[in-house]
């Protein structure tokens, strides 16, 4: 179980993305013409792509994540670029489950164009349809959100920024716990994202002596399906104290039957697949009092400026944009660590520069950069707080953020769990 302490704390540009294939290709760092960093990878300019929600259900998660990745790479080129070039960077579109074909053809993009990492994608449903392909083509592959279980240690080139569901179905079930109920209800769908949040979240209430009355094993339902009623019938027959609601766009579908049955919104939960702003969606009240929570801490005022000038409008949201631009400046910080842009060079440098061997703190690209230039050993410190990574690629330390409904169905973040990640 992890180690916890609540903090209580008052309170993108996205670009259109060019998918035309370009000349170069992933072969180009056998070209004894581009070869030079310190054990013979390529010191070719740094090329970063991303696979990004641009367009569907978690659209809304888009223009943080490539906000985040578009600040730091201007940061990075304003401090002279990696290597003596300028980063390139080419967004592209992950969309969801619903599309499943779209996140494999913009990975197979990005790879024929020559990145040498790839940031995305949102969903870890989405992730696994396109990362064997990644990781098969020795392309860093580095996710701010993903946080199912089953990505921990897939292999050597994934890393994310993002806390495994281990930590945000622990920071849920405590919350639920504290917040004084005992039976709780569980709508999960039957995916790799969903059921792994509730393998969590139910030993941990029963550890603590509550009951799942509804939602174990065997009582998922299909993501494909578009009638909740029977979902909705079968777990408020069981009386829950609270429920919790693992899904993404169904969410929409599922809420008002949830109410119309007698819910108490007050004693409904959300998680980071679902915990948006439904203002546009449902009735003022709906949602007030109900709470999720979203991996990753409170983005500071002066971040959240940053983030919003490089924006072409003001960002509503800045879930997962501090973990998307962390996850750019490690990538491109370990390039400079390993003396290579290629793929197994970032790849060799990735856990080195985010501290897991100790080093020198410092923040920001420019100070880190000058640190490893000089042959120092680096531990940058990340904006969203995790800690360094650690032997699965997850990051070995991390925050949850918790929100809460208002009466126009709007999500503030209220307060922030930090936990240690598991490793077994």
């Amino acid at each position: 179980m992890a180690r916890w302490n609540t903090i209580a704390r008052g309170g993108a540009v996205i670009a259109a993305a060019s998918l035309a294939l370009a000349a170069c290709s992933t072969d180009g760092d056998t070209d004894d013409s581009s070869s030079g960093g310190s054990e013979g990878g390529s010191t070719d300019a740094l090329k970063i792509g991303t696979v990004l929600p641009l367009t569907g259900s978690l659209s809304f998660l888009g223009p943080p994540e490539v906000a985040g990745v578009d600040l730091a790479i201007q940061e990075i080129n304003d401090a002279g670029g990696v290597l003596g070039n300028p980063v390139e960077v080419e967004h592209g579109d992950s969309s969801d489950t619903q599309q499943a074909n779209i996140a494999p053809q913009t990975a197979s993009t990005l790879i024929a164009d020559g990145v040498s990492a790839i940031i995305g994608a949102a969903s870890s449903a989405v992730t696994l349809n396109f990362i064997d392909d990644v990781v098969a083509s020795d392309v860093v592959q580095v996710s701010p959100a993903n946080t199912a279980t089953a990505l921990s240690g897939y292999s050597e080139f994934f890393f994310r920024t993002a806390p495994p569901d281990s930590v945000q179905g622990n920071a849920l079930a405590n919350l639920i716990l504290d917040d004084g109920h005992e039976n709780v209800g569980i709508l999960v769908f039957n995916e790799d994202y969903g059921t792994g949040l509730r393998d969590v979240i139910q030993p941990t209430i029963e550890e603590a002596g509550g009951t799942i009355t509804y939602g174990v094993s065997g009582e998922e339902f299909d993501p494909a399906v578009t009638n909740f009623t029977a979902e909705v019938e079968a777990v408020m027959a069981t009386d829950p104290d609270a429920v919790v609601l693992i899904a993404f766009d169904q969410t929409k579908q599922i809420i008002p039957e949830l109410i119309g049955a007698g819910l108490d919104p007050s004693s409904l939960y959300l998680t980071d697949g679902n915990t948006a702003d439904y203002s546009e969606s449902f009735d003022p009240g709906t949602l007030e009092g109900a709470k999720g929570t979203i991996p990753g801490a409170d983005a500071a005022d002066d971040f959240k400026e940053r983030l919003n000038s490089v924006a072409d409008s003001e960002l509503d949201s800045f879930a997962y944009g501090p973990e998307s631009y962390d996850a750019t400046i490690l990538i491109a910080l370990a390039a400079v660590h390993a003396g290579g842009t290629d793929g197994p060079s970032i790849q060799s440098s990735m856990a080195a520069v985010s501290g897991a061997d100790g080093g020198t703190e410092c923040t920001g690209f420019e100070e880190c950069a000058t640190l490893l230039e000089d042959g120092e050993e680096i531990n940058y410190q990340p904006v969203s707080g995790v800690g360094p990574f650690n032997e699965n690629n997850d990051p070995s330390a991390a925050y949850v953020g918790v929100y809460v409904y208002d009466e126009n169905n709007v999500q503030h973040w209220d307060s922030e769990v930090f936990g240690e990640v598991p490793t077994s």
